[in-house]
């Protein structure tokens, strides 16, 4: 087999049994390597209802085709979970190394369960599998735990991935860090928590075979020029930081818990102004010929990777202007492990919820906006689930949800998961792209933001040709995340469908088609749906906040812009129909079982079909119902 191994490593942490299993080539065709293969090996692993941190969630590390091959920018793997945030389907990607070290195992996934006795660490060189004691690794950041790892397993080389200190206290929104990098948005470090697992080191001498050698280069040539062409200026110069100013002056930044979408202090904390008081140096993952990563060092001395998404949420969302500040934050998320976006989320939302006397601990209350002190003290209070932090530690809706009175209102999150730094409102299609993802509030599973930043449609209005947009761009992604081709590398592509498969096709040696290919994209996100589905979601579950919906923006150029619930149902109507599903958004039996055989789940598809699954989730959009 080229591209594939054709074969899965299943270890049970608890009995220490691991096996080794077979994948059809068939399937491999069906949902393709990352989240498409991580997907449907959840569906297949994970038993209906589970609870995310039980023995029998699995945890699923999976690789993809393109991993080890010459191709720019494709060292990269997928984790997927049920998340212990949204009770829903968690599928994080992340890159460099360990994705490189967990295809040459072998293997195309690691399937986890099963919890350890004790604190403990699975090695895996080759076909060897140990399960480790790892009581003195304890509280140690992943990057400690990394250094005390491979000197251990010295002179064997050896890549890791691991948890912090949040993952250990099971911080819903915990991640598992590897070089500096996270997967992690849903949680999938309080899963790897849960089961007392602090790292999963890897050593593999396994070499990727192509089918076409020859062409695979000639095609990576061809995108390695491009890559550092004029099409990806953007992420070369400033990297993702480079949005704070521009999203500014767009009036599609959220400030202070998205009251406003526009914050006095952006210049400060913008691409632009952080190269000129902070840059440090540039940085790229393995095999990446971009290099997007922007390393800015503190005036202690501390060099920080920063991305966008950080900026905004340890900054504007939190009503922080100060560059030292969100630099320290974004420092203890990473030491910690914590996903960025869902911190700033949370503590925004127990700052307002402070700010009206309705938090419990007052003497232990998250800082005011702009309190940067507070906001680091808020962050360590999270990762080590103290006074406040407890409640902290289970997001703003589980938080909002125990407190009541109200603060359910100023819970930025769908589905449990909180939202990115992209103000729905000013942004329409986006707003249907949130509503929708099966993640939750997740920019990166669609980009549908590229429609309204396109000029192709008006940004600041809504319509029912949204659906159709959102449909197309979630396929389009579970297809570069599937194979796996990191996002900045799309624009490289002249006909992204038909080069994907040339591509494809080199590696492999499947002849494939173009609709082949994009009809994969669509199974892949209905398999997704279909998961939540077994897991309890309803029509109440695609919606947006309560704050998006009844207040208009003020200030800069979106003054006055809303987004009404009429507008929203409208949106969400078109895309169901786009789908061809039904009006309550449920997918046709024959469309669900076409999925199943193509991902080689029919078996769990007909388990969860034979009996009532249909649980209430704890925490669910109750209050969106009557919205919908």
């Amino acid at each position: 087999m080229h591209g594939f191994w054709g074969r899965i490593l299943h270890v049970d942490v608890g009995s220490g049994r691991a096996e080794w299993r077979a994948l059809p080539e068939e399937r491999l065709r069906g949902c393709l390597g990352g989240i498409g293969l991580g997907t449907s090996l959840l569906y297949e692993y994970a038993p209906a209802g589970v609870d995310p941190f039980a023995a029998a969630n699995p945890l699923i590390f999976v690789s993809a085709p393109l991993v080890g091959t010459p191709l720019t920018t494709t060292a990269k793997f997928a984790v997927v979970t049920k998340s212990p945030l949204t009770g829903f389907i968690a599928d994080s990607l992340s890159s460099s190394h360990f994705a490189l070290e967990l295809k040459r195992l072998g293997i195309d996934a690691l399937v986890v369960t099963g919890r350890a006795p004790s604190l403990a660490y699975l090695w895996i060189h080759d076909g060897e599998v140990e399960i480790r004691a790892a009581g003195e690794l304890a509280g140690k950041t992943p990057h400690e735990t990394e250094a005390v790892i491979c000197a251990q397993v010295a002179p064997v080389p050896a890549w890791v991935a691991s948890i912090g200190a949040a993952g250990e206290h099971l911080v819903r929104f915990a991640t598992i860090s590897n070089e500096g990098r996270h997967a992690g948005r849903g949680g999938a470090g309080a899963v790897m928590g849960a089961k007392h697992l602090k790292a999963i080191a890897l050593s593999g001498s396994h070499e990727t075979a192509v089918a076409r050698p020859g062409e695979v280069n000639k095609i990576a040539d061809r995108l390695r020029r491009r890559s550092v062409s004029s099409i990806t200026d953007k992420y070369r110069h400033l990297g993702t930081v480079g949005n704070t100013a521009v999203f500014n002056r767009l009036g599609v930044l959220p400030a202070k818990n998205f009251q406003r979408a526009t914050f006095d202090g952006a210049e400060a904390l913008s691409g632009e102004g952080l190269a000129g008081s902070h840059f440090s140096r540039r940085h790229g993952c393995a095999s990446c010929t971009i290099r997007c990563e922007r390393l800015f060092r503190s005036l202690d001395g501390h060099e920080q990777r920063l991305e966008y998404e950080t900026v905004f949420a340890l900054g504007p969302m939190c009503g922080v202007s100060d560059p030292e500040m969100v630099l320290e934050a974004a420092r203890l998320c990473d030491r910690y492990g914590l996903d960025t976006i869902s911190t700033g989320g949370t503590l925004a939302w127990a700052i307002e919820t402070s700010a009206a006397g309705l938090l419990p601990h007052e003497s232990d209350a998250p800082p005011a906006f702009g309190d940067g002190a507070g906001l680091l003290a808020g962050i360590e209070a999270i990762a080590m689930r103290r006074g406040i932090g407890a409640l902290l530690a289970e997001g703003s809706r589980r938080a909002a949800s125990a407190v009541g009175g109200g603060t359910g209102r100023w819970a930025m999150h769908v589905k449990g998961l909180e939202m990115p730094g992209y103000d729905p409102r000013s942004l329409k299609t986006m707003a249907l792209g949130l509503a929708v993802s099966p993640r939750g509030a997740c920019h990166n599973r669609s980009s549908a933001y590229e429609a309204d930043f396109s000029g192709a449609v008006d940004r600041l209005k809504a319509d029912a040709a949204r659906g159709a947009l959102v449909a197309a761009a979630e396929n389009f992604a579970a297809v570069l995340d599937s194979l796996i081709v990191c996002k900045f590398l799309r624009k490289c592509f002249d006909d992204f469908y038909a080069e994907s498969a040339e591509l494809l096709g080199a590696v492999t040696g499947w002849a494939l088609s173009a609709e082949e290919l994009e009809l994969t994209g669509a199974r892949i996100h209905t398999l997704k749906k279909l998961f939540n589905v077994r897991e309890g979601w309803s029509a109440a579950d695609d919606w947006l906040p309560e704050r998006v919906l009844s207040e208009p923006l003020s200030g800069g150029v979106a003054d006055g812009v809303a987004l009404s619930a009429d507008e929203l149902r409208e949106m969400i109507g078109s895309y169901y129909a786009a789908r061809q599903w039904d009006a309550e958004g449920r997918v046709p039996a024959q469309v669900s079982a076409a999925c199943a055989d193509a991902c080689g789940v029919t078996s769990a598809l007909r388990r969860a079909a034979g009996s009532d699954r249909a649980t209430a989730r704890e925490g669910s959009a109750g209050s969106h119902q009557s919205s919908r």
